[in-house]
């Protein structure tokens, strides 16, 4: 883990420092280095006992705020996606009285002098509510007085929904929570039948929350919504409904099925069509599991790293103790052989000196072996591998940005555009395809055919590649329009591989602007007899002038290690080099960076093809 690897290296560096204070040969008695060991020991012990304090309780404040963190944005989204479902259901059958209201068959069962056929009426509400899913559909006179109901579930228009109704009458649209009979909650949303100012009748629609409730169900996070009096309306605890919010969690406690209380971090979000609030209510008990788990893991790191540091000191102190014992043996030895050796100081000399020719000879061979060996990686990296790697990134990018993609479109159901994207994938392999020959031509030296190309086609395939990386570092690209019109000599993928390793070693020099600008033109500086000249220009910090003369060499390169080989120029030289053409740096400086490029144009009076 993260928190282990960091334990670890500030322990390292404590026990580093407590090694940098012992002595590099044996040296004093036996007595003193067990002594300087022991303090070293208790250095150590103090040191992890230090950071276990400071470490332990901070790994599991992390781990804690981590998980509560991933609880929360899991509330959020089921809060969302259920206020959507809920404001769905109520803005569809918001809309329905005012419809209904403008309708002539609706009209007709209020405009008689004579009432109303009940029969006819209920007939009327029966289809509506069929129709639209209402759970009840009611048709009521202007004092309030019931014509006729679909389902009975409105009985009492003028006990049931009376404030609605009042609000009906003052050219409003009238909407009343209720409780029926049977314990259901609905909704009902009230409009009148007008005939100029002459109010004719209300026709009501109410609607139940039984689906709601049922999707609820799925979850495992309590939810429930209170209305304005606070109290429950609706909610996937039965227990919840119709209970006073200001009892439920965060403000009262809530109890699992074995008695133990279950600490709820509340997310709500409030509904304006209905002045409701939503909740949805995360167990926070994972959080403080991970807060232990931090905490032990944390506790573990510290451990193993205490007993790795107690075995190396062992080690060393051994190690500084037999040292110390070979170095006695050492000197006794010597003081034998050095009276023993007199006599043979003649022969040792001769010797010596040829042992000194015969290592010169060795190590000149081995230094020519290993520079040749040397020379072939080098010729192997920057003839196959090199190339390989630095080329293929480029459409493996693209290819999984559309395959992203087409997976984003399957989740929505979009076939047309997952089609779309898998034909660029397929674009993409036989560019691939294209890139390996080329690549297999620059290794055994140029040599491919050349013959015309239209740069239009060319500039398509280089942004195809290129597009994300621009949109993703935030620049802007305009390219000349009269380049589309040009016909070049050359080869229409090497010809795009030219620009799309400039247009990236551009994106690249912005890196972390998240701004800038690449313009490519038609022209620049005088071309030959034949030529064109086409000049790709950034807003850069420019290339600095040790680098820029030697720029389109293999392995020069202006990035960090491990960020680039520094190979792209130089191919992008060799590709215009088959071509008969060049490239050259005409201006580098902080604020524009503009390399030229020269190829030859396809009417030219004739052209070798290699």
């Amino acid at each position: 883990m993260s928190e282990a690897s960091a334990i670890g290296s500030v322990v390292n560096a404590k026990a580093a420092q407590a090694f940098a204070g012992m002595p590099k040969r044996p040296a004093g008695s036996r007595r003193q280095i067990d002594r300087g060991f022991w303090f070293v020991r208790l250095v150590v012990a103090l040191t992890i006992l230090a950071l276990a304090a400071i470490l332990v309780p901070f790994a599991g404040r992390w781990a804690a705020d981590d998980a509560r963190a991933f609880l929360v944005r899991s509330a959020v989204e089921t809060l969302n996606v259920q206020a959507e479902t809920l404001n769905g259901i109520l803005d569809k059958y918001r809309l329905l009285p005012p419809l209904l209201a403008r309708m002539g068959e609706i009209e007709a069962l209020y405009a008689t002098e004579t009432p109303t056929d009940p029969h006819i009426a209920r007939q009327q509400a029966e289809l509506i509510a069929g129709l639209s899913g209402a759970l009840d559909v009611a048709l009521v006179q202007p004092d309030g007085r019931l014509i006729a109901s679909a389902r009975g579930r409105i009985a009492d228009p003028k006990g049931q929904i009376a404030e609605a109704l009042k609000a009906s009458a003052q050219g409003r649209l009238g909407r009343e929570s209720l409780v029926l009979g049977d314990g259901q909650r609905a909704y009902a949303f009230v409009f009148a039948l007008k005939r100029g100012p002459e109010l004719l009748g209300h026709i009501a629609i109410l609607v139940g929350f039984e689906n709601v409730e049922s999707t609820w169900a799925l979850s495992t996070n309590p939810i429930y919504l209170s209305d304005t009096a606070g109290r429950v309306f609706l909610s996937n605890r039965a227990d919840w409904r119709l209970a006073d919010a200001s009892t439920l969690p965060p403000g009262g406690p809530a109890l699992s099925p074995n008695g133990e209380t279950i600490p709820y971090i509340d997310i709500e979000r409030h509904l304006p069509l209905l002045d409701w609030r939503l909740h949805v209510l995360a167990d926070e008990r994972p959080a403080q599991a991970a807060a232990t788990a931090g905490r032990l893991i944390a506790a573990l790191a510290l451990l193993v790293v205490a007993v790795g540091l107690a075995v190396l000191l062992r080690r060393r102190e051994q190690a500084i103790l037999r040292e110390r014992r070979d170095r006695a043996i050492a000197l006794k030895l010597e003081r034998i052989v050095r009276d023993r050796t007199r006599a043979l100081s003649l022969a040792n000399r001769s010797l010596e000196a040829e042992i000194v020719e015969r290592r010169a000879t060795e190590n000149k061979l081995r230094k020519t072996q290993s520079e040749l060996v040397h020379a072939a990686k080098l010729a192997g990296l920057g003839q196959m591998a090199a190339a390989l790697g630095h080329e293929f990134n480029q459409p493996l990018a693209a290819i999984r940005t559309y395959a992203d993609n087409a997976d984003r479109f399957l989740a929505r159901e979009r076939p047309d555009m997952v089609s779309k994207n898998l034909g660029s994938i397929a674009k993409m392999t036989d560019r691939m395809a294209e890139l390996s020959k080329t690549l297999l031509a620059f290794a055994r030296k140029p040599g491919t055919s050349v013959g015309q190309v239209a740069l239009g086609p060319v500039m398509d395939e280089a942004m195809i590649l290129v597009r994300p990386r621009l949109k993703k570092a935030g620049m802007s690209l305009s390219i000349d329009p009269a380049i589309r019109d040009v016909e070049v000599m050359g080869g229409r993928v090497r010809l795009s591989q030219v620009f799309v390793n400039l247009l990236n070693n551009a994106v690249d020099a912005n890196a972390g602007r998240n701004e800038g600008h690449i313009a490519i033109r038609l022209g620049g500086r005088e071309p030959q007899d034949g030529e064109i000249t086409i000049t790709v220009e950034d807003d850069g910090p420019g290339i600095p002038p040790d680098i820029a003369r030697t720029i389109f060499e293999p392995f020069v390169t202006t990035k960090a290690s491990g960020e680039g080989i520094g190979i792209g120029l130089s191919i992008v030289s060799n590709i215009l080099a088959d071509f008969g053409g060049a490239i050259r740096l005409d201006e580098t400086r902080p604020g524009c960076t503009r390399f030229a490029i020269f190829l030859v144009r396809s009417d030219r009076a004739s052209i070798a093809a290699e």
